[in-house]
């Protein structure tokens, strides 16, 4: 099984203002958001990525670069669309403040799957598009470099909030229960079986075993076609550098 590691772009200038950015062209990371960007690559520093892929908005290019410049070896790097911002249409560049008036935002609150923004895409074909793209890049990720790769893909927080919906067996209409801050990690691994939630808006914390394994492990090599979930809950993540658990 391969791991991806879903990345919100760092704090812009347009989170900072309550403004809806959307796909407005221009909108870049502010100081502490360029700041939260670098501490996200720190995290990733001693994790080997076999991958990189950035929705293809600045805001996240510039996170994208500063987890590149993190690591030891930069990995491929790929933009792709597919995990771009969702298209709010007539709602971009607009304040969430005159935003909360609209009879719509209830929608969107409560039953996003009925929310389809006014000269824009629905919610539910954002998700569709958005899961299709992180489930497509996993298993090119797996087949070229085998279980226990991890990637990273850069996005925006309704994107990852929707993979992460998909992941949890939750219907989108609950999606907004999910809270995914500036430049936060969460954790993704799918399996046959089911997708497993690792980690979800972190912000700290040592990542080392995200790592994959030494080559010759025999013993976890033996059992790296389990993906069957440990009864009880396991032993956590070091138990994964020895094969006891998927």
């Amino acid at each position: 099984m391969a791991t991806v590691v879903l990345l919100r772009h760092g704090r812009t200038t347009a989170n900072a203002t309550g403004v809806l950015a959307g796909r407005t062209p221009g909108v870049r990371l502010d100081d502490l958001g360029r700041g939260q960007a670098e501490r996200a690559g720190a995290r990733l520093a001693g994790v080997p990525l076999a991958r990189v892929v950035s929705s293809p908005l600045e805001r996240c290019k510039q996170t994208t670069r500063a987890v590149l410049a993190a690591q030891p070896t930069e990995p491929p790097l790929l933009t792709e669309r597919g995990i771009t911002e969702c298209d709010y249409g007539e709602w971009q560049g607009r304040t969430l403040k005159e935003l909360a008036k609209e009879k719509l935002w209830r929608t969107v609150q409560a039953q996003p799957s009925a929310a389809a923004f006014p000269g824009g895409e629905s919610m539910s074909a954002m998700q569709a598009r958005a899961v299709e793209a992180v489930r497509r890049h996993d298993a090119e990720v797996e087949a070229e470099h085998g279980p226990g790769a991890v990637w990273v893909a850069v996005s925006h927080g309704d994107i990852i909030k929707s993979v992460l919906a998909d992941a949890l067996g939750m219907h989108l209409d609950l999606f907004q229960r999910i809270s995914v801050d500036p430049a936060s990690l969460s954790i993704v691994r799918y399996s046959e079986q089911r997708p497993y939630v690792l980690a979800s808006n972190t912000h700290e914390g040592d990542l080392s075993w995200l790592a994959p394994p030494a080559k010759g492990r025999g013993r976890r090599s033996r059992r790296a076609a389990t993906t069957d979930a440990a009864v009880g809950g396991g032993a956590g993540p070091g138990e994964q550098r020895t094969g006891a658990h998927p």
